[in-house]
């Protein structure tokens, strides 16, 4: 079973201004420069190119996936397979500026499981009633703090 994040307004703006400033400062000074040679065009291209496609990917694709032995959040380059026996507790959570987070909104949930590096992941899908259902069906012993 697969779930996608949620997204709020909010980091959908954050994400924009973001890239439009990678844009500002990659492509701006190839259209000031007249005398810009064709390799720094390309160059300066190829670095907005890039960077905005690393900001895209990782924002907008991230999916939870339920596998028959762990959950796999994944958002971009970053992964984490979490085995269902080592979770002990789901969370809501309003603190998206703290901790591992793969999320895209202000409201999510906190995982908490005990081989985490940070000691849980931040996460915002957008069923949450049926991802904490799934999950409680793999994880009958988790507690659940809504």
């Amino acid at each position: 079973m697969i779930f996608r994040s949620k997204a709020d307004n909010f980091f959908v703006a954050i994400i924009s201004i973001t890239i439009l400033i990678i844009s500002a400062v990659t492509l701006l000074p190839v259209f000031i420069d007249k005398n810009a040679s064709a390799a720094v065009i390309t160059i300066m291209f190829a670095i907005f190119i890039v960077s905005a496609g690393i900001i895209v990917w990782t924002a907008f694709f991230i999916k939870y996936f339920f596998y028959e032995d762990f959950l796999l959040v994944k958002g971009g380059p970053f992964r984490s397979k979490i085995p269902y026996q080592t979770i002990t507790k789901v969370s809501s959570t309003g603190d998206i500026f703290t901790g591992y987070r793969i999320l895209l909104s202000k409201q999510g949930l906190e995982i908490f499981y005990k081989s985490a590096t940070l000691g849980s992941v931040k996460i915002s899908p957008e069923n949450k009633a049926g991802f904490i259902t799934e999950l409680k069906k793999r994880c009958p012993d988790i507690q659940i703090q809504e």
